[in-house]
Formats: C-alpha cells, structure tokens, sequence
C-alpha cells in the first residue's frame, strides 16, 4: 500500500529553514512513496515548494507533487499536481504537461468524473473524523468505491493518524492512503 504524505504549515512552517529541517526529519522515519507540497497561507509558497521538490528528490520519492498548481509543479520539475474537488476541468491541462495527476474526490459522482478524465489516481475523503472535513465515509464506503472503481486508483485520505487506521484501511486493498498527521 502506497504511503501518501501531505505537508501542512502548521506541522512544517513556513520559514524556510524550519521547513526544510522538518521535511528532512519526516522523510527520514517514513518510507514514502508520493508527497505533496500543500500550504494554503504562505507568502512564500514557491520557494518553500523549491525547497520540498529538491528535498524529495533526494529522498527518492517517485512522486512529488505540488498542490493545486500544475505550472509550478511543471516549472520546479514535479512530477505530478494534486488538484483539489474543484478543479476538475483543470484535468486535461495538467495531463497536457505529462504530470501524474491526483485529485479529490468526496462522493461517487466526483470518482466517476476523475475516472473519465484519465486521473491517475484520487483521493477519497474523509474516510475517519478529521477537523473540518465534514461527515467521515468509513471504511464501509471506501471498500464499496474501491469495489465499483476497481480499474482507479484509490488513495484513502482523512483522519488516518494511527496504525489502527491504517489496518482498517489495509483491509480494503486501497492502493494507498494519504495523511497529514500519520507522518508526523
């Protein structure tokens, strides 16, 4: 199962410094397979972008992504963009730029539309309580969207913070699961 880690401010910072210590530090105890960049209040969000696209590729991550902006993600030489539920119709621009392509999806109707735009994966969510994010899916419901959509890859993502999450979530053969807290 692919280990899906996503930055947040309020874990990394935004000073340049005290990110690049704490994205070392992460990477380091984890064993991830795709990272995304995602901070939705820095001032300075390419540099800090720079500096994790340069990080991940030391760390041989095999996906690097940056949230939400296919041109950065292109220009810093990333190799995919997650893009947010509300952006589908930003699909076929970012597979333009030969990306790997994520993106949110909350329900069946968001899953079927990523699935005729050729995504190469998405993420499905909230699968647990996570601040925020609304009414958590469960598990039941992850299992039933990895069943429909067998042929998608299916990312689990929301309030996974610990192993027990993470067996609930291994019994559904998603393909992977993607956090923030988890990592930390």
């Amino acid at each position: 199962m692919k280990q899906y880690l996503i930055t947040d401010p309020k874990y990394y910072s935004d000073n340049q410094e005290l990110f690049r210590k704490n994205l070392k530090r992460i990477l380091g105890k984890n064993n991830i397979d795709i990272a995304c960049f995602r901070d939705k209040t820095a001032t300075n969000f390419e540099e800090l972008a720079t500096i994790f696209v340069n990080i991940c590729k030391e760390y041989n991550i095999s996906n690097i992504l940056i949230n939400g902006d296919y041109n950065l993600a292109k220009k810093l030489g990333a190799t995919g963009v997650h893009l947010t539920s509300k952006q589908f119709d930003e699909i076929k621009d970012a597979k333009a730029l030969d990306l790997y392509v994520v993106i949110s999806c909350h329900n069946f109707s968001d899953i079927e539309k990523a699935q005729e735009s050729y995504v190469n994966a998405i993420t499905f969510s909230p699968i647990f309580a996570t601040p925020n994010k609304g009414e958590p899916k469960g598990v039941n419901v992850l299992k039933q969207a990895i069943n429909l959509y067998e042929d998608l890859d299916i990312i689990a993502l929301g309030g996974i913070v610990d192993e027990e999450h993470l067996k609930q979530i291994q019994r559904t053969n998603a393909y992977g699961f993607a956090s923030i807290r988890y990592f930390i």
